[in-house]
């Protein structure tokens, strides 16, 4: 055995029982390829107090399921209770022990960190790794023995293999394709066609598929499988497949089976496969924030790359997939190897596994890993807490019976403005964070010691030099800031989304952290920073004409140009900046992290009211920002918030509309023209490809009983006709439908029968964005129309 010291990145890892010892293992990718690191020694804690330490024991003895070891610690809990750690060298011992003490009301602290995670989490490792020990090798599989591990900020590449499958209605395989920078393959169920393409590799039967694609896959051994629904669809169905042929699933890097966890309140499913990591489009995307009406890899291609899917009807796609297969095996190659690359294009496009790595370096968290943001929280907040004295509270253990309000909105002044500007504080929760040192332990400390305490809201107080959530907030702002910089857009983002998940965090009952003291001396501090500077700003002769959660809407009047409108916007951002750091100082000693920022100035501004009512709305405006493009040349934009135009809920017919007619009154150019155009050829049938809705079903059909919305009918009466010509229902089980109204009511697009309802579109839809505006220039819909109706 060679001794060895190496960097590698963390791919798996897994503790198990081993006789009557814990195996922590985890599995690296180094420089010189993937390895596995064995740490011995290692224990299951957790800790108790003190004064039930007896009663424990004596309650363990009878159960049979005593510690290796226990230990009087300094540790203390947040209400100054001393600990003790109960040490087992069995996780089952540690499982069955936990079970035992909760049952007599015992608690138990820290008893769902599995020995693996707390083992990094205590040396302040997150995904790169720094490792010395005996390296040895075992069935052909690189081990390092007695592993010493510390952290590393090595960037190690990982190789990436796009997967999918095509299947039957049942589910029989007919094809498996695989995709990277290095590689094409579909293994395809057929006869060798001699014309075929030469990345086609001909299987006899089933059996042999799954047994050629394993071998396969084990042989290219890659670091990373990505996929679209890859692990609920294409892994799941994998399996289910190797049962039925009694083929062992091998697609760990030892040889190994994967094993399956499933979300105790949802379908999800979860895989861990020793070596290797499975990354879903679907879920990365959302834990990236990206939005999309649709995820399907149809729209989300079509919305990303510009391309879609290579197969004629897609509503119909396991039909024409069958199709395919029984009479032209070559076109079914081509689209399922599409697929695959499609999903690679939509990585490399979003740069999404650059973004999970460095989501994974900067918290911890395993690559997978979907959402997170709490256990993101934990990771980073629960070694400094250690090394303070304190062990982490359990959940519920925060103060009860508070409730924290959420971000100000302003009421808003509705009308059609000049010369808006919005000034937004840049990331006004972790600000407030940082500058009021809002923290969990500081509160603990802050309540200990309450004279020099910074005061927060509801009876919290802060202290002013222990804790460590601003700091971690500080390091992180500087690191967004170089990242900025540098233009590593991926890294901007992972720090974004970390800093502005912890107010979630500390506000999220699911968070052992959580007291709504904590998050209330966040939101009730930002509702008092917008009401404060909307007070400082009117007090110079502006009128402020809407507030949200960050942000402030200033009417600055008509007399301004462009020029001038933004050198106001910087002195204003100025002038609130100094105030708050002078207001800070003299009343809490402290100095301000707040930043208030000119972002955008409106030359044009308007903000509706309620729908029939004169109140205005909240969050739903539109505005236009002139600016002079990359060549020089003046050019303009329209931003919509809340909108028609903006929202998946409307007709196309309805965007195309409203951003024809805010353009028009943006620009002070004639409306009624436009309206009656409009309205005409939506009533002779020119628009009829732009009056689609599309809504998602959220429940089962069955479940809806009272109210029925229109979708669940159309969608209800697609399958009636599905069921009767003995088609697959597509709509039973949540899902998405495209549908129009008609005069016989909703119908979906593939069953239209009925005429078209168009006087009930021009209402709905025309009507509706017009009414909205119109009033603003002195007219309204029913002015306009009403002749024109009448001719129809």
């Amino acid at each position: 055995m060679n001794q060895i010291q190496e960097i590698g990145f963390l791919l798996t890892r897994h503790t198990k029982d081993i006789n009557n010892a814990l195996e922590t293992s985890y599995w690296v990718k180094t420089p010189n390829g993937p390895l596995k690191l064995l740490v011995e020694q290692q224990q299951a804690v957790f800790f108790i107090e003190q004064n039930t330490e007896q009663l424990a024991l004596e309650l363990l003895q009878k159960q049979g399921v005593m510690p290796a070891s226990t230990k009087q610690l300094t540790l203390s809990t947040f209400n100054h209770k001393l600990v003790s750690g109960f040490y087992f060298n069995r996780l089952s011992d540690f499982y069955q022990a936990r079970k035992a003490l909760k049952s007599e009301g015992i608690i138990c602290f820290e008893d769902d960190f599995r020995p693996e995670e707390r083992y990094l989490n205590e040396r302040f490792i997150t995904a790169g790794i720094e490792f010395s020990g005996e390296l040895t090798t075992k069935r052909g599989i690189s081990v390092i023995k007695n592993a010493k591990c510390r952290p590393s900020e090595c960037d190690i590449s990982l190789t990436m293999l796009s997967i999918d499958i095509e299947c039957s209605m049942k589910g029989e395989l007919y094809s498996i394709g695989a995709y990277s920078d290095q590689t094409q393959v579909v293994f395809m169920i057929g006869t060798p066609e001699p014309t075929a393409e030469p990345y086609i590799h001909w299987v006899s039967d089933e059996k042999d598929l799954l047994v050629s694609f394993l071998a396969w896959l084990s042989a290219y051994d890659p670091d990373i499988i990505i996929g679209w629904n890859v692990v609920n669809f294409d892994l799941h169905l994998l399996d289910k497949r190797c049962d039925l042929h009694h083929i062992k699933f091998a697609l760990g890097r030892d040889g190994s089976t994967p094993y399956w966890r499933k979300h105790q309140s949802s379908d999800q499913q979860y895989i861990e496969i020793a070596g290797r990591v499975v990354l879903d489009g679907i879920d990365l995307l959302k834990t990236a924030t990206y939005n999309f009406p649709s995820f399907s890899l149809e729209n989300v291609s079509h919305e990303l790359l510009g391309v879609g899917k290579k197969i004629d009807d897609v509503d119909n796609r396991v039909y024409e997939i069958t199709h395919k297969f029984i009479h032209h095996k070559q076109a079914l190659a081509t689209y399922n190897l599409e697929d695959c690359r499609l999903v690679w294009a939509i990585f490399e496009k979003t740069d999404l596994l650059a973004f999970a790595k460095l989501r994974a370096q900067l918290t911890g968290l395993e690559i997978d890993r979907s959402g997170g943001s709490v256990a993101a929280f934990t990771n980073l907040y629960l070694p400094k807490l250690h090394r303070a004295g304190y062990v982490a509270p359990n959940l519920g253990d925060g103060l009860q019976g508070l409730v924290s309000p959420g971000g100000y909105v302003m009421d808003s002044i509705p009308g059609l403005y000049k010369n808006v500007l919005v000034l937004d504080f840049k990331s006004l929760y972790p600000s407030i964070i940082r500058t009021f040192r809002i923290d969990p332990m500081g509160m603990v400390e802050g309540l200990s010691a309450p004279d020099d305490a910074i005061d927060g809201f509801d009876g919290a107080k802060f202290s002013r030099d222990k804790h460590f959530l601003p700091k971690i907030i500080e390091q992180l702002w500087q690191a967004r800031d170089v990242a900025k910089k540098d233009k590593n857009a991926a890294l901007s983002q992972a720090i974004k989304i970390i800093m502005n998940s912890f107010y979630g965090v500390l506000g999220s009952t699911g968070c052992r952290f959580f007291d709504p003291r904590l998050s209330g001396s966040i939101t009730k501090r930002g509702h008092e920073l917008l009401k404060t500077t909307k007070d400082w700003i009117e007090s110079l002769g502006h009128q402020v004409i809407y507030g949200d959660t960050d942000s402030i809407f200033v009417f600055i009047g008509n007399e301004h140009t462009l020029d001038t409108a933004k050198v106001l916007g910087d002195e204003l951002a100025v002038y609130i900046n100094e105030k708050w750091r002078k207001t800070l100082e003299d009343k809490f000693n402290i100095p301000s992290y707040l930043e208030l920022e000119f972002e955008t100035h409106f030359s044009k501004f308007f903000m509706p009211t309620i729908r029939g009512q004169e109140v205005g709305t909240k969050k739903r405006y539109a505005g236009l920002v002139e600016y002079t493009d990359s060549e020089g040349l003046a050019n303009q934009k329209i931003i919509y918030k809340g909108l028609e135009t903006v929202r998946t809920d409307w007709t196309d017919l309805a965007k195309e509309f409203q951003q024809g007619l805010y353009y028009r009154v943006f620009n002070d150019l004639p409306v009624k023209e436009y309206v009656y155009e409009m309205v005409n050829k939506t009533l002779e049938g020119e628009f009829d490809g732009k009056l689609v809705y599309r809504k998602r079903i959220r429940r089962a059909l069955d479940k809806y009983v009272k109210n029925v919305p229109p979708h669940i009918k159309a969608a209800r009466a697609a399958d009636e006709k599905n069921k009767a010509s003995g088609k697959p229902l597509k709509y039973q089980r949540r899902g998405r439908i495209s549908y129009y109204l008609t005069t016989q009511g909703p119908q979906a697009i593939e069953y239209l029968s009925a005429p078209i309802d168009y006087h009930l579109y021009v209402e709905r839809q025309l009507k509706s964005v017009a009414d909205a505006i119109l009033p603003f220039v002195g007219t309204s819909f029913d002015e306009i129309t009403d002749h024109q109706m009448s001719l129809f």
